[in-house]
Parts: structure tokens; C-alpha cells; sequence
């Protein structure tokens, strides 16, 4: 009996001992599927249920003008988000949802997308970001789970439009777009940093933690005048509207140091208004849009001419037709001038004397003297996606080319490259490069460098001839009461797609100069696109450049020149 009880118990032991093996295999087992197999993805999804961490938006740095009047700041505002709780149906979300649609007037299509992120079982959605204060007051009051709220950051610009085009915009994560908050957007942006956010298992954070602070971003100061601004946008809105224009823009200058003070554009934007339409903004004509020169561009043939030694200043040429046949085409003048020296064909503005300089000058002449005014690249500006023009090699031009490109057509132009080529002449013949930025953090330089394009004898004999021009020419509209100014007018038939020529009712009017003459302080293009009834610059363009040009020296507080009342009245402009 003892024996088959003693059995009984070793069998049991070895059943027991069986089952214990079996027991601890499975755990060991599990254990190495959890610790080693699955090692990875389990400690991610604990990671992501228990903590997550968010990056830290610094605050984006103030963007002064030259005075340090503020353009462009940032401001905080509230985020609203949602974290929605496991053990809550998805109806109860929806419900939330609905809620904050009318407090924050979601559209549908938003509405929409969250609820759809809410079916993937997403667990961060952002419901709006950069409230207004009194609409996170509302949503606080409601107490809805699940519902927080984040700092952040939005772009205020206080003047509204002002300068729209060269401050440019950011998007709603605070990364600069165009203009100036894009090229500069690294300097700007500063650096993120990290938050690391606890939660318990229904994803309600119970602490916050920064792991990283972020670094607020660099201030940058503009060569941009607040004023000087304000007065140009002021005149080119005026003459754009009394005229009906299609776009127009103006860009000031201070020629010795290649300061942009000003860069107006027609029609304007305000910076804090919704973005219905992006290219509105986005295109700042000054130096996205090209056209084509006309007579502004007489100023490069004759400095051509002059300074390869081709065409004397003492030549006189007949333009008694009021025209000259070319290969296949008559240019003509807008009257019959009769015989004319070199100063008074760009003076009076002639166009079958200018041809006649040009057929002087040559095609390598002027080729060259093209390209050394900086014509089919970019100026190097401080601005994004400069436009480089349209300029062809010589291999490429036609028999009439020598012809249309003396009188600014066969190229296309920004306005940047046109006040480029007055301010050589404005700086005795040397290029300086222009900037928007008058400060760069970092100790960053702009790594154009000044160079000479003319002689200071050429330059001073264009200088001396665009005087005259502001003085008895054709921009007897642009003399300004006390000062002596100098400059060029231009007036460009339009091509026409429609009809695959140039159109005789489409016109660009336009005007570029500087004053005072002698020492110059500013530098001036006005372009005014389509302007209905008169459309010659001298008559359009002109009185702008003379208003705008006043009111800035007075606010300058440059002190007259001569005595204003001597004023010569010319009976026809162009």
C-alpha cells in the first residue's frame, strides 16, 4: 500500500512538475517576445501613449525700417487643439467638433478633415491655430474635455500695406513665404526647441516639460524708409488710378550706397488681410515683371556710343522725315525734328536720330555696353526670384536688331535693371549694388561688388544730357521747383499676343531719374502699364517722378538749389 501510494505522489509531482515546465516555457517565451522579438514597437507605443514631444516655435524676429519704425512683428495668440480620449465614442467627438465650428467659424471642408483624422483615431488634431483672445476665453468657459490650448506665434505687420511687396508673408507656421521673410527666413525663424508632454493612458497630459528652449530670431533693419514709402505709394496709386492702369511701379533709391528706400507697387496689398489670391502678394512687379524699355534704353545707346569713342558729341544727324527705313520696317518719330546734334536727339527724344547713333555705334558696341549695364541677368538684389530679363546673343539677332534695340525694343527689362542702369550714370559710371537690408546678423555680406561700367567723362556727358532733358526735352514734366534733375522719359508700344505684333493702343509709360543732378541724393523709376487716354512718359510718368521726388527732398530737408521760378513749359511731351 505504501509503495503504490508513494507512486501516486511521484506521478503526481511529475504531472505538477510537467505543467510548471510547460507554465515557465510559455512565460520565458513571452517574456523574450516582449523584451526581445517585440522589443521595439511595444516601447513606441507606450512611448507615444504615456509622453509625446513637440517642437517649440521661437518667436520670429521684428523686421524695422531704417528709422526703426516696427514693419513687421510677431505677437502671441492661442491654439486650440483636441486630444481626444480613448474611452469616449466617437459621437461624443463629433459633438465637440460641431460646438467649436460655430464659436470659430470652421468652414465645412475643415470640419470635414477633423473628423476624419478622428475616425483614423488620430490623437493630436489641431481645430484652429492663432485665435483671436476672446474666442479661447469663450471655448475655455465651455470646459470641454479633451479641448486645450497652445501659444504661438501669428505675423502682425502695423502699417498694413505698406511695403507689402518687399516685407512679403509667412505661413501659419511662421515660415517666410516671399519677400524679405523668405530670403531672410533663416535669420528670421530663430531656432526651435523642444517640449516633452506626459500623459496618462486616456491621453490627458497630466505635465510639461522643455527639454530645449528655443532661440527667439534675429531682428532685421531695412534700407526701407517708412516715409519715403508712404510717399510713394501714395503718388503711384494717384497717377495709376486717375489713368486707369493695368499695374504700375515705383523704386527710390539712394544711388551712392544702392539703398532701396522705396519699392512701391499698383495694385497694393494689406499684409493682415486674408490670402484669397497669393500671387497678388507674391509678385513684386519691380522685379518679377518685364517690359519692354523703349526710349529709357537711349540712355545705354548713347552711352555706348560715347564711350567706345563712335559717335562724337559735336555729330548732327537728319531726322527732318520724321522717319528712316530699317530692313523691313519705318521707324518713325512722334513729329518731324529736322537736323539734330547727339545731345538733342536724346533731348527731344528721337527716334530716327537714335537709330542713326546706333548704326554708328555698331553691334559689338553696343552688345557689349548691354551686357556691362548688367541688361539680361539679375542685379543681385536682395529680394527672392529676381527676374533676369530677356536679352539675345549677338549670334541671334536679326538685320533690324541693331535698329530696335537703339530704341529699347527686341529686350525685355525689369524695373530694378533700368534704375540699375541710371544709377551708373548717377555714380560716375559705376555699379553699385542695391540692398534692402541694412543690417545682416551673422556678420553676412552680400558678396556683389562694385565695379565700373563708363568712364566718369561718359557718364558725366549722359549726365549732362539727361539734364537737359528734365530742363527743355521730353521730361520737361519731371523739373522739380529749386532743384536740377535728371533723367530719361520712355514710351513702349505693347506687343500683342492677339495679334502677334505691336499694338498701337497698349503702352508702358515710364520715367527714371535722379536729383539733383550734380550730387545726386535719390534715384527714381516710375512705370506706369497701360495707361488709358495719354500714354506718353513724359506727360504720365514724369509729373509723378517730379511730385514724389519733391516730396521726398522736402521730408529730407535737402535745401534748394536755384531759384524755382524760371520753369521752361515745352507745348508737347512724349
Amino acid at each position: 500500500m505504501k509503495n503504490g501510494h508513494e507512486k501516486k505522489v511521484r506521478n503526481r509531482s511529475i504531472i505538477l512538475l510537467f505543467f510548471f515546465l510547460i507554465w515557465f516555457t510559455a512565460i520565458v517565451i513571452r517574456l523574450v517576445q516582449l523584451q526581445v522579438i517585440d522589443y521595439v514597437r511595444l516601447k513606441k507605443e507606450v512611448t507615444e501613449q504615456n509622453h509625446e514631444i513637440e517642437k517649440i516655435t521661437p518667436k520670429r524676429g521684428t523686421i524695422f525700417d531704417r528709422s526703426g519704425n516696427i514693419l513687421a512683428r510677431s505677437l502671441p495668440r492661442p491654439s486650440v487643439f483636441f486630444y481626444p480620449s480613448k474611452d469616449e465614442p466617437l459621437k461624443k467627438h463629433i459633438e465637440k467638433i460641431q460646438t467649436l465650428k460655430k464659436l470659430l467659424g470652421l468652414s465645412s471642408s475643415n470640419t470635414a478633415g477633423i473628423v476624419e483624422r478622428l475616425k483614423r483615431g488620430d490623437s493630436f488634431i489641431w481645430i484652429a491655430r492663432k485665435i483671436k483672445p476672446e474666442q479661447a476665453l469663450r471655448i475655455e468657459k465651455l470646459n470641454l474635455p479633451g479641448i486645450h490650448f497652445d501659444e504661438e506665434n501669428k505675423r502682425f505687420y502695423p502699417q498694413g500695406q505698406l511695403a507689402a511687396h518687399v516685407i512679403g508673408r509667412v505661413n501659419i507656421d511662421d515660415r517666410g513665404q516671399s519677400g524679405i521673410e523668405y530670403r531672410y527666413n533663416s535669420i528670421l525663424e530663430g531656432e526651435k526647441g523642444e517640449r516633452l508632454i506626459l500623459k496618462d493612458a486616456k491621453y490627458r497630459e497630466y505635465r510639461f516639460e522643455t527639454l530645449k528652449s528655443p532661440v527667439p530670431g534675429k531682428d532685421l533693419i531695412l534700407t526701407i524708409d517708412e516715409t519715403i514709402q508712404y510717399i510713394a505709394e501714395k503718388e503711384l496709386k494717384k497717377a495709376a488710378s486717375k489713368t486707369q492702369a493695368r499695374w504700375g511701379t515705383m523704386i527710390v533709391s539712394h544711388p551712392p550706397t544702392g539703398d532701396i528706400l522705396a519699392m512701391a507697387n499698383y495694385p497694393p496689398y494689406n499684409l493682415n488681410s486674408p490670402l484669397s489670391d497669393i500671387a497678388k502678394i507674391d509678385r513684386n512687379k519691380a522685379i518679377h515683371q518685364t517690359f519692354d524699355p523703349g526710349s529709357t534704353f537711349k540712355i545705354i545707346t548713347a552711352s555706348a556710343a560715347l564711350e567706345t569713342k563712335s559717335v562724337g558729341l559735336n555729330a548732327v544727324f537728319d531726322c527732318s522725315e520724321g522717319s528712316i527705313a530699317v530692313p523691313g520696317k519705318v521707324i518713325r518719330d512722334h513729329k518731324k525734328m529736322g537736323i539734330l546734334t547727339f545731345p538733342e536727339v536724346i533731348i527731344h527724344s528721337s527716334n530716327v536720330g537714335t537709330v542713326q547713333i546706333g548704326q554708328k555705334t555698331g553691334e559689338k558696341n553696343l552688345y557689349e555696353t548691354i551686357i556691362a549695364f548688367g541688361f539680361g541677368r539679375r542685379t543681385g538684389i536682395d529680394l527672392p526670384a529676381e527676374e533676369h530679363g530677356l536679352f539675345r546673343p549677338i549670334k541671334d539677332w536679326t538685320d533690324i536688331s541693331l535698329s530696335s534695340l537703339s530704341i529699347g525694343y527686341e529686350i525685355s527689362v525689369t524695373a530694378i535693371q533700368m534704375l540699375q542702369a541710371i544709377n551708373i550714370v548717377a555714380n560716375k559710371g559705376v555699379v553699385i549694388p542695391f540692398r534692402t537690408v541694412k543690417n545682416i546678423p551673422y556678420g553676412g555680406t552680400s558678396s556683389l561688388r562694385c565695379r565700373r561700367v563708363l568712364s566718369e567723362v561718359t557718364a558725366g556727358q549722359i549726365s549732362r544730357m539727361l539734364e537737359d532733358v528734365v530742363r527743355s526735352g521730353t521730361g520737361i514734366r519731371a523739373q522739380i521747383d529749386g532743384y536740377n534733375a535728371a533723367g530719361k522719359t520712355g514710351t513702349a508700344q505693347k506687343f500683342d499676343p492677339s495679334i502677334g505684333r505691336y499694338s498701337a493702343g497698349m503702352h508702358t509709360a515710364s520715367f527714371v531719374g535722379f536729383v539733383t543732378a550734380d550730387e545726386p541724393v535719390i534715384s527714381i523709376l516710375v512705370i506706369i502699364d497701360e495707361p488709358k487716354g495719354v500714354f506718353y512718359g513724359g506727360e504720365v510718368a514724369a509729373p509723378v517722378f517730379s511730385e514724389t521726388a519733391y516730396q521726398i527732398l522736402r521730408y529730407l530737408q535737402i535745401p534748394k538749389q536755384h531759384n524755382p521760378q524760371k520753369r521752361m513749359i515745352a507745348s508737347q511731351q512724349r
